[in-house]
């Protein structure tokens, strides 16, 4: 497994923009993606990620909410959409490797169905919620180029850049 490099607003902008194409089918090329990307998400260490965070623009996640001392429980989302979300909503603190060292609250649907192809390729639809539905609506929202500081306001969303741009240049320093 390789550790990859984890594309960040401050340089890679346009690229987390892109709207990820579907994946035509779950073999070995795709699975060798899928354990690199969750070694890259443990090592940042993160809870989920999308292919392209890591340059791949394509309709992968990975995920493993275990906590602290827990066994891990990775998980593999090919092609997911969503089936049905509740009217309920719930506001999370959320962050992103992708806009590193930035938290806000966003306001998402409380819960979801969906849909997608296992690491096995087999079909799975099952219900998602509390930090499980945030997480998969996060992910999925870099699928179709959505950063979660653009549920934020303008202002925060700039200054939310502007932070992580300005961290970098004091890193390169």
């Amino acid at each position: 497994m390789t550790i990859r490099r984890i594309l960040t607003v401050e340089s890679d902008l346009a690229t987390l923009k892109q709207v990820s194409a579907p994946v035509a089918a779950v073999d070995d090329d795709l699975r060798r993606l899928m354990d690199d990307m969750l070694e890259t998400m443990y090592d940042a260490p993160g809870i989920g990620l999308a292919a392209i965070q890591v340059g791949v623009p394509q309709r992968v996640i990975v995920m493993d909410l275990a906590k602290g001392e827990d066994a891990p429980t990775p998980r593999y989302f090919v092609n997911p959409e969503i089936l049905w979300a509740s009217e309920e909503t719930a506001p999370y603190e959320e962050g992103c490797l992708s806009v590193p060292e930035i938290y806000d609250e966003v306001e998402r649907p409380a819960r979801v169905r969906l849909r997608y192809l296992g690491y096995d390729g087999a079909q799975v639809e099952e219900e998602a919620e509390g930090i499980f539905a945030v997480c998969i609506q996060h992910e999925m929202d870099h699928l179709d180029g959505v950063l979660f500081i653009d549920h934020l306001s303008r202002l925060k969303r700039d200054r939310a850049i502007a932070k992580v741009k300005k961290a970098a240049r004091a890193e390169a320093a």
